[in-house]
């Protein structure tokens, strides 16, 4: 990638990205294609998320309906008690320990079958409690809820909790494909999860066409197991068709038995530090699912419209898909390699690394930050019809800080590769505790139809100050390595640039929106202002990087524009 340069004279050239030994163009244009290939992947399964959501919001309603909510809670459940038992841990420990276990003489092969073996058998375990404990489950995320409609989420989150088992082999055997340098198929297989999911949604609206005016009492067994029931078997597609290209690459799974050899007395603290810190992160997340489930209750009590806990998840995943476009994307092709540079002693490749990489996410974050801001209520419209106004208000509220989302997760990465957990446990504590006093401040000072746009808010005032501790913190280390810091001065001139414009090309789409105003919020419209101002931004966010020489928006496009059937010049 090329650097950003001042308008009034170049900047000395950026030194080559080194690979694992040593630095070249191949391994950059390696990351790269690394980087588009996931990328590509995840653009995919993020359009048929959409495709499944808006199949969702067609079958159970979008805000305060009771199928929409209940469901949301059951299948919210898995997700978080994945993160918290398997997901931070296996995302910090497994990468760095299998890129040292690749160095033994059987290439790690004995090292990750035991690993393998003893996550299944402890995730089973969990998994097995977890379903026992549903009504628990359910009443934690919920506590407000009336006995018929907590009844209704307890059942379908029986159908949704046995999905934590099949989350946690599939973040296993994508960590081992991962290592191997083998990305594409841990980005790919949600697609199949959206398939499963999509097939199984338009076969509950063929059974139960009007299951969006349903009371509790009317969702029977049937229509349980066909929506839920298809849900949890997606999860399963996704996870065991990692076997195949795990077959494919050479590697055998053989169940061995034992600790030994399965590194976890040098991980174990990292693994301790990052199963704290998603137990803090989750603990909030109890705080903010009763606070906007509270407000949705409020709302379906008094006949209102407003943001509710099922609008806060179509808008988080409006939030998240300019980040795992990107950001996941480039961050776990770099995983690997940060993990070598600091096993290896490498801190100039680190800091490289994540030079590069911070610039490139938070160019594109600001892009996705502009037309989230400017065009959020009408993409929620288009996309859910006009209760989807508020999906799209809580998704702008929380894109304010999508930008320093998307740093953190990348600083966390460098510290995991350093094996150090503590210091990342530090800054999501932080982050921890400015939600939890948002979503209390929301609570007591909105009224209940601006809650949840107001905790979208509080995540992203929470991102904020988590990135500005993040980048003290890493600063400090990476200076206690070799006395240099982290490359801020590339990092914070592309910032300025970026955010420059924009602000310029999101306020002129904003401008276009405002036109559209009255002729009222149908879908038709709503898809047309999108489409319009979206088109709009794009063109001058692309124009005004290149006149301000913010070259990371070339070299983020040039990977993904090279796959694409365009004509080449000879």
């Amino acid at each position: 990638m090329s650097t950003t340069r001042p308008a009034a004279a170049a900047a000395p050239a950026e030194p080559p990205v080194p690979g694992t030994s040593g630095g070249s163009d191949a391994s950059t244009g390696s990351l790269a294609r690394s980087s588009a290939l996931m990328a590509s992947g995840t653009l995919v399964s993020r359009l048929l998320g959409f495709v499944r959501t808006f199949a969702q919001g067609a079958a159970l309603g979008v805000t305060t309906q009771v199928g929409a909510q209940t469901f949301d809670v059951a299948n919210k459940v898995p997700n978080v008690f994945y993160m918290l038992l398997a997901g931070g841990v296996l995302n910090a420990v497994l990468v760095p320990q299998i890129v040292r276990a690749l160095k033994r003489p059987d290439g790690g092969e004995e090292y990750v079958n035991r690993l393998i073996t003893l996550t299944l058998v402890l995730l089973a375990g969990a998994t097995v409690l977890l379903t026992l404990a549903a009504p628990l489950v359910v009443r934690l995320y919920a506590g407000s809820w009336p006995p018929e409609l907590t009844a209704l989420a307890t059942l379908m989150a029986f159908w949704c909790l046995p999905q934590v088992f099949f989350y946690g082999l599939y973040t296993v055997l994508g960590q081992v494909l991962n290592a191997r340098g083998s990305f594409g198929p841990y980005m790919w297989a949600p697609v199949l999860n959206n398939v499963v999911a999509i097939a199984g949604l338009v076969a509950f609206v063929l059974i139960a066409p009007d299951a969006e005016t349903w009371s509790a009492g009317e969702f029977d067994t049937t229509s349980i197991a066909v929506l839920v029931g298809t849900s949890t078997l997606g999860i399963v597609a996704q996870a065991l068709v990692l076997f195949w290209p795990l077959h494919r690459a050479g590697f055998r799974y053989r169940p061995r038995w034992g600790l030994r050899g399965t590194g976890l007395r040098t991980a174990g603290r990292v693994a301790g530090w990052t199963f704290a810190a998603v137990v803090v992160g989750q603990l909030v997340f109890v705080l903010t699912s009763n606070v906007a489930t509270d407000a949705g209750e409020h709302l379906t009590r008094d006949g209102l419209e407003g943001a509710t806990n099922a609008s806060y998840t179509p808008a988080f995943l409006l939030f998240m898909l300019p980040h795992s476009l990107v950001a996941v994307s480039l961050v776990t092709a770099l995983f690997t390699r940060l993990s070598a540079a600091a096993a290896g002693g490498d801190t100039a490749a680190v800091r490289r690394d994540f030079s590069r990489g911070a610039r490139t996410v938070l160019v594109a974050g600001v892009l996705a930050t502009a037309a989230l801001v400017a065009l959020g209520p009408w993409i929620g419209v288009a996309l859910f019809g006009t209760e989807g106004r508020f999906v799209g208000l809580v998704a702008a509220a929380m894109a304010v800080g999508l930008v320093p989302f998307s740093v953190t997760y990348l600083v966390q990465r460098v510290f995991y590769a350093y094996e150090d957990a503590r210091t990342p446990f530090t800054v999501s504590a932080t982050v921890a505790a400015v939600m939890a006093a948002g979503d209390v401040a929301c609570w007591l000072l909105l009224p209940a139809r601006w809650t949840v746009v107001g905790i979208g808010a509080a995540m992203s005032a929470s991102n904020v100050v988590g990135v500005v501790l993040a980048l003290v913190l890493l600063r400090r280390r990476l200076r206690s390595l070799d006395g240099r810091g982290v490359d801020g001065h590339r990092v914070l001139r592309t910032l300025v640039r970026a955010t420059i414009v924009g602000a310029l090309s999101g306020g002129a789409a904003y401008g276009l929106s405002l036109l559209a105003e009255p002729l009222g919020p149908s879908r038709a419209v709503a898809v047309g202002v999108v489409v319009v101002g979206g088109l709009v931004l794009l063109a001058l966010f692309t124009a005004l990087c290149r006149l301000m020489r913010v070259h990371e928006l070339t070299d983020l496009a040039a990977p993904l524009l090279r796959r694409l059937p365009l004509p080449r010049r000879r």
